[in-house]
C-alpha cells in the first residue's frame, strides 16, 4: 500500500515544483526592494525567464519526475536528495518574503493579486519527500569498476576541478559580500540546496563513495592536485579582496582544526583550549617579528620565527598534556578549560610584557616576497591580481603541510595507537599501547600546528591580541571537528569553512543569524551525528551503518542466512 501510493505522491510534488517555479512568489515590493528573479508579482513579465532560485526548484521538479519513471535501484534515496533540496529552496524563500515586513498576504494574496508559488513550491517538496519515504529501502550503491590508474588520475582532477567550482560558486551566489545585495541570504541558501540536493544524488548513485576511494588509492596525487585546484581559486569568481580576506582566515583555521583533530579525532581527547596553543604561537611570532612594541625587539626571517612558534607552542601541549596521565574525560575537559583561560588573562593582564595587554601587539611587519607585500596586490603582466593573494597562497600550502603530516600519523603505527586509546584507552593499555606517552605526543604534536597557524595568522592581521585567542574559537574549532567528521581530513576543511563561511553569508538575517546558524548545528548532529564526513568508524560507532550505508544490525543478520544458503547448496 505504501509504495503504491509513492509514485503519484512524488509525481505529484514533481508537477508542483515546476507549477511553482513558473509561478509568482511575492504579491507586492518588500521593503528592501522587490525579489530576486523577478519573483514579486509586479515585475513578473518573463515566467519562463528563470534564473537563480526559480531556476533551481524547475531543474529539482524535472529531476524529480524523471527518477521517479526511469529503471533505479535506489529510488528512495535518490528521491529523498531532490525532494530535501528542493523543499529547503522553497522554505527558505517563502519565509524570507513573509519575514521581511511581506507577512502572510505576501506569500498567498494581497488586495486581490495572487502568489502562489511559494506555498505551492513548499507543497511540492514536502510531497516528494513524503512519497520517498513510502519506498522500500535498498542498500546504497557501490559504484567499484576497475580503472587503469591513468583513468582514474583524470577521474579524480575532474572531480576536484568540479568541486571548487562548486565551492567558488556556492560562495559568491546572490553576491560578494554581505552588503552588496540585501537578498544574499536566502539566495546563498538556496544555492546551498540546490547543491545539497546534487550531492545527495551523487551519494545515492554511490559516486562520492567510489571518488573517495579513488582519492585514498592515490593519496599523494590527490593532495597535489587539490593545492593546484585551491592556487587556482583566486582566477575565478571569488577573485577579489573580500574573498581572498575571507578565504585566507578560513585558511588557518582549517589548519588549526586539523591540527585539533588529532587530539580529539584520533586520541579522543576533549580539548577546550586548542586556540591557545595558536595564540602563543602568535604571540611568539610577533615578539621574534621585529615589531616596535614587542619584548625582544629582533627580527627573525618569518621561517625561524615560524619554526619557534611551533616549538614552543608543542613545548606548552606536552605541559599541558601531562595531566592527561592521571585524568580523563571530563575532568581532562575542565583541565584544557582552565588552561585556555589561564593563556588569555595571563595575555591580558601582560604578564611577562610578552603580549601587550589590552594594547595588544600591533604593527607586526608584513611578509614579503621580492619586494612584494603579502598584504598588495599582486600584477603578473597584464594580469591584475586581488590585495592579500600572497596570504591565500601561503595558507593554501600551510593547509596542504598540515594535511600531508595528518593523513601519514593517521595512517601509521602511532595513528593506529591513538584510535585505540579513543576506542577503549583501558584495552589498549591491556595490549601494551604505551597510552601516556602517546597521549602527550598528540597533545604536543596538535599544539605545534596550531602554534604554527597562529604565526601565520599574526603576521596576516599584523596584530596579536588576546580578544583573537578567547574561549568561544575553541568552541568553534572544536564544533568544526565534530561537524565535519572527526579522524578526517576533509571533515575538518569542511567543518572549519562552514562554520566560518555561514555567519559570514547569514549576515542579511542580522540578530537571527545566530540561531539559523545553532539550529543548523543541532539539526545536523540529530541527523547525521558521525559528522558530514566520515570515517568508517565513526560511521559504525554512531550512526550504526557500514561503509555502504547499510545498517550494521542487518549485515549480522544477512550474513549467517547467506552462509546457510551456500552450506545448503554446497
Amino acid at each position: 500500500m505504501r509504495t503504491a501510493i509513492a509514485r503519484p505522491l512524488t509525481t505529484l510534488g514533481g508537477v508542483l515544483l515546476i507549477v511553482g517555479a513558473l509561478l509568482p512568489w511575492a504579491t507586492f515590493v518588500l521593503n528592501d526592494g522587490p525579489y530576486p528573479d523577478k519573483a514579486t508579482l509586479e515585475f513578473f513579465d518573463a515566467p519562463f525567464g528563470l534564473t537563480s532560485f526559480r531556476l533551481y526548484l524547475e531543474i529539482l521538479g524535472l529531476a524529480v519526475l524523471v527518477f521517479t519513471y526511469v529503471p533505479l535501484r535506489d529510488r528512495a534515496r535518490v528521491l529523498k536528495a531532490v525532494g530535501w533540496g528542493s523543499l529547503g529552496i522553497a522554505v527558505v524563500n517563502t519565509l524570507f518574503i513573509a519575514g521581511d515586513g511581506g507577512g502572510f498576504g505576501a506569500v498567498t494574496m494581497a488586495d486581490g493579486a495572487p502568489a502562489f508559488g511559494g506555498i505551492v513550491g513548499v507543497l511540492g517538496g514536502l510531497a516528494v519527500v513524503y512519497g520517498a519515504n513510502q519506498l522500500p529501502r535498498t542498500t546504497l550503491t557501490v559504484v567499484k569498476p576497475k580503472l587503469p590508474w591513468w583513468a582514474e588520475w583524470l577521474i579524480l582532477i575532474v572531480a576536484f576541478a568540479a568541486l571548487v567550482l562548486l565551492i567558488t560558486e556556492t560562495l559568491t551566489a546572490g553576491g560578494h559580500s554581505g552588503v552588496s545585495d540585501p537578498y544574499i541570504g536566502p539566495l546563498f541558501l538556496s544555492y546551498l540546496s540546490a547543491a545539497g540536493g546534487l550531492m545527495g544524488v551523487l551519494w545515492a548513485f554511490g559516486i562520492t563513495k567510489w571518488i573517495s576511494d579513488m582519492s585514498e588509492r592515490h593519496r599523494l596525487f590527490s593532495i597535489a592536485v587539490l593545492v593546484v585546484c585551491a592556487l587556482a581559486v583566486p582566477f575565478t569568481s571569488v577573485g577579489n579582496d573580500y574573498w581572498m580576506t575571507i578565504t585566507a582566515n578560513i585558511g588557518v583555521y582549517a589548519a588549526t582544526a586539523i591540527g585539533l583533530n588529532i587530539v580529539v579525532g584520533l586520541a579522543g581527547l576533549l580539548d577546550l583550549g586548542y586556540v591557545a596553543f595558536m595564540g602563543i604561537g602568535a604571540f611568539v611570532a610577533a615578539n621574534l617579528s621585529g615589531a616596535i612594541a614587542s619584548e625582544f625587539g629582533i627580527r627573525l626571517p618569518f621561517i625561524l620565527a615560524l619554526i619557534a612558534s611551533g616549538v614552543v607552542a608543542g613545548i606548552f601541549g606536552a605541559v599541558v598534556g601531562s595531566p592527561t596521565l592521571r585524568v580523563r574525560g571530563d575532568y581532562l575537559a575542565i583541565v584544557t578549560l582552565a588552561f585556555g583561560e589561564i593563556f588569555v588573562r595571563t595575555a591580558q593582564n601582560n604578564i611577562g610584557g610578552l603580549t601587550g595587554g589590552s594594547n595588544a601587539i600591533p604593527n607586526i611587519p608584513q611578509l614579503s616576497l621580492f619586494g612584494t607585500e603579502f598584504s598588495d596586490s599582486l600584477t603578473i603582466g597584464s594580469l591584475q591580481l586581488p590585495a592579500g593573494i600572497l596570504y591565500y597562497l601561503l595558507t593554501v600550502l600551510l593547509v596542504a603541510a598540515v594535511m600531508l603530516v595528518f593523513a601519514n600519523l593517521k595512517n601509521s603505527r602511532i595513528g593506529r595507537a591513538w584510535i585505540a586509546i579513543r576506542e577503549d584507552e583501558d584495552v589498549a593499555r591491556a595490549m601494551g599501547v604505551k597510552t601516556g606517552k602517546l597521549k602527550i605526543l598528540a597533545f604536543m604534536t596538535g599544539a605545534t600546528l596550531a602554534g604554527v597557524a597562529g604565526a601565520v595568522f599574526a603576521h596576516k592581521l599584523a596584530t596579536a591580541s588576546y580578544d583573537s585567542f578567547q574561549f568561544n574559537q575553541s568552541v568553534t574549532l572544536l564544533a568544526s571537528v565534530i561537524l565535519g567528521g572527526m579522524g578526517t581530513i576533509p571533515g575538518a576543511v569542511l567543518g572549519a569553512s562552514l562554520l566560518f563561511v555561514l555567519p559570514e553569508e547569514l549576515r542579511q538575517f542580522q540578530d537571527y543569524r545566530l540561531m539559523f546558524f545553532g539550529l543548523a548545528l543541532v539539526f545536523i548532529m540529530r541527523f547525521r551525528p558521525q559528522g558530514l564526513v566520515a570515517d568508517r568508524h565513526r560511521r559504525a560507532e554512531l550512526a550504526g551503518e557500514d561503509e555502504t550505508g547499510e545498517s550494521l544490525d542487518d549485515t549480522a543478520i544477512k550474513t549467517p542466512v547467506a552462509v546457510g544458503a551456500k552450506e545448503a547448496g554446497a
